[in-house]
């Protein structure tokens, strides 16, 4: 029987392969093996196919290698299985809806498809057949091909198509996680995803508004990468422009002898408000200032150190904060593209779509109401030829197939007018690329506010940072875990990671197109959808095995070895949870709600409390403790469900500790 949840895709390749295998066959009868003379044509021919058909199975053998593997999607699987129902069904219907999904109560199985109500509309629309999604239900059942997953399917009220999973697939797919880990779904070809996120600005420190980009960022990066995307992570750092004018006027004023001794800038945002006092209140510098924008960007020798160490005096301290949260990133700031602004004005011109504005050279975008300035009227160049600058080099020089902006909501319309003008010139197709802002709200503070300190300041983050470890150390004496649970070296894991982790999940575990509230009282609560919540039931979980003295190496002999028996009504709903993991994965990529996979993590741990409350995994003498029976196969399912928490906790950059 067709198994149609593992070898589908494979399907158009072996057909390739039998087609290669008998053309060969053919070739052979007219004896072009290098026999018979003058038949070079034929034996290249022969030589090509025979190279085709070896790289073909070479590649079928790889992907049934890595397919063996991978996760199932069983949403995807069920997906195939009924599409070539409906198609079997219904063969003259062009792009027939397939809904299926899991269902919300057991008593409707275990999955739903229901397509039948929409392909009943269809039919009346556009043929003006009157059949009722009952009728449409019951020809698609009889359709449906042999598989290894479906137990049985249940019509149920006006066409829901009620699906239950059989056990033995179930225990099959988690005995087969046990074993190779978490694997991530076969996503086909490998593209290059470029996500440019955190982005802060020179001679500024990073607030609490860089905090959303910057955790939202780095998990798509991890996502995608886990995924088995070719990952390119960009920090698009504003380190270009007028205001380096300023700064480096006043560095000259006030270190003379910069070029010779480095000068002990300690407090970079203090050097940036005075050089910007002096801006606005003194002619003659501000004079200066506009000289040295100058000579920066004629790259004078003298200018560019300045420039350099106005820069790395920045970087340090960005430095502290993305090694705090974990943060990989490759700068490349706006002045990277600064060469290639002339160029994209260039094409621009030479296409026709510039205009010039009272001095100013502008492109107007169909769609979008306000132009975009690509060169001011004293002829510099503007964040817009940056921005442009940066989408083509994406595009056209790092061959991105898949770019992601994780930038605040308030940037959408100049992102979408940017994005516009890249198609309108030819940069590229938006049914091949996938050009896609990902934007986020505010951070609001208690009073839902924006999120500030007392004196109305903007909220710095590594103030914050430093707050969460506080609070952080301090709920763990609360609980007195301090004094006899952990060690001092645990103590400090625990704190960092229960401290930045609760930061990080406070943020992911909000849809991020809504502004959400920071509240460090409610992060670190360990009740309800919070970091400390789940890093704690992890810890639980690894503590089962451990207390029931079976160690790594007894867990993977057994999960070779042993059949997880799912017949206690928790056991079926944990299995089931489990292997719902790569359909959460696939939501995301589609459409980048970090959140979701926080809903299901939570959702995974409150399942496990059920299972754990209901099944024994370790049974024990009531009188004297001791361990009289291990339950392998629920440990089995303890392991399994830790092991998805930690892949779980890993893409959204949390650190979960073996103690707490």
């Amino acid at each position: 029987s067709r198994n149609y949840c593992v070898t589908s895709q494979f399907a158009f390749q072996e057909n390739e392969i039998k087609l290669l295998t008998a053309e060969i066959e053919h070739l052979k009868n007219f004896g072009c093996l290098g026999v018979s003379p003058g038949l070079e044509g034929l034996r290249d021919e022969n030589a090509k196919l025979k190279y085709r058909l070896n790289f073909l199975k070479k590649s079928l053998q790889e992907e049934r290698s890595k397919s063996v593997k991978s996760m199932i999607n069983i949403n995807s699987c069920l997906q195939e299985i009924f599409g070539a129902a409906i198609q079997a069904a219904y063969p003259d219907l062009e792009n027939p809806p397939l809904v299926v999904t899991p269902s919300q109560q057991p008593k409707f199985g275990d999955y739903q498809c229901n397509s039948a109500m929409g392909i009943s509309q269809i039919l009346l629309k556009t043929r003006e057949q009157k059949v009722i999604p009952r009728e449409i239900a019951e020809k698609i059942v009889k359709n449906i091909p042999a598989n290894e997953c479906i137990d049985k399917v249940e019509i149920a009220g006006p066409g829901f198509i009620n699906v239950h999973l059989r056990k033995d697939f179930v225990s099959k797919q988690l005995s087969s996680l046990l074993i190779n880990g978490v694997q991530p779904p076969a996503i086909g070809k490998r593209k290059k995803v470029v996500v440019d996120f955190s982005s802060p600005n020179i001679a500024k420190e990073m607030h609490v508004g860089h905090l959303r980009s910057t955790i939202i960022g780095e998990s798509m990066c991890r996502l995608f990468e886990f995924a088995g995307y070719d990952v390119l992570r960009l920090n698009h750092l504003g380190d270009w422009g007028t205001q380096f004018g300023m700064l480096i006027a006043h560095l000259q004023d006030k270190f003379p002898d910069y070029l010779i001794v480095s000068p002990p800038i300690g407090d970079l945002q203090a050097f940036y408000k005075e050089s910007k006092r002096r801006f606005d209140t003194e002619e003659e510098f501000k004079k200066r200032a506009y000289q040295c924008v100058v000579l920066l960007q004629s790259k004078n020798p003298d200018i560019i150190k300045a420039w350099n160490l106005i820069c790395d005096v920045s970087r340090r301290e960005f430095q502290k904060i993305y090694n705090c949260l974990d943060i990989t990133i490759i700068e490349r700031g706006e002045s990277f593209y600064h060469e290639m602004m002339k160029d994209i004005v260039k094409e621009f011109e030479d296409k026709g779509f510039v205009q010039v504005d009272d001095g100013r050279k502008v492109v107007f975008v169909p769609g979008f109401p306000v132009p975009l300035t690509i060169v001011k009227s004293d002829g510099g160049y503007t964040y817009d030829t940056s921005d442009l600058a940066a989408l083509k080099h994406r595009l056209c020089e790092e061959k991105g197939d898949i770019l992601i902006y994780v930038v605040d909501s308030g940037q959408s319309v100049h992102l979408q007018t940017v994005f516009a003008a890249g198609q309108m010139i030819g940069w590229y197709d938006p049914k091949v690329t996938r050009v896609a802002h990902a934007a986020f709200g505010v951070v609001l503070g208690e009073d839902k506010k924006k999120f500030k300190t007392r004196s109305g300041d903007t909220v710095r983050l590594i103030d914050l940072l430093e707050e969460g470890l506080k609070r952080a150390m301090d709920k763990l004496k609360d609980k007195e875990r301090d004094k006899v649970v952990l060690t001092p070296e645990e103590l400090k894991a625990a704190q960092t990671s229960v401290a930045f982790g609760c930061i990080k999940y406070a943020d992911l575990s909000h849809n991020r197109l809504n502004d959400y509230v920071f509240s460090f009282d409610k992060m670190l609560d360990d009740r309800g959808n919070t970091a400390a919540y789940l890093l704690y039931a992890f810890t639980r979980i690894r503590a089962i095995a451990r207390l029931a003295n079976i160690n790594e190496q007894m867990l993977r002999k057994a999960a070779r070895e042993e059949v997880l028996v799912l017949d206690h009504e928790k056991e079926w709903k944990l299995g089931k949870c489990i292997l719902r993991f790569p359909e959460i994965l696939q939501k995301i990529l589609e459409d980048l709600l970090l959140h979701t996979l926080c809903d299901y993590l939570y959702e995974l741990a409150t399942t496990f409390t059920e299972f754990y409350d209901s099944c024994y995994c370790v049974e024990k003498d009531r009188q004297t403790g001791q361990i009289v029976k291990v339950n392998m196969w629920r440990l089995l399912l303890c392991e399994a469900t830790a092991t998805i928490m930690a892949k779980g906790f890993d893409i959204l950059g949390i650190k979960p500790v073996q103690r707490m």
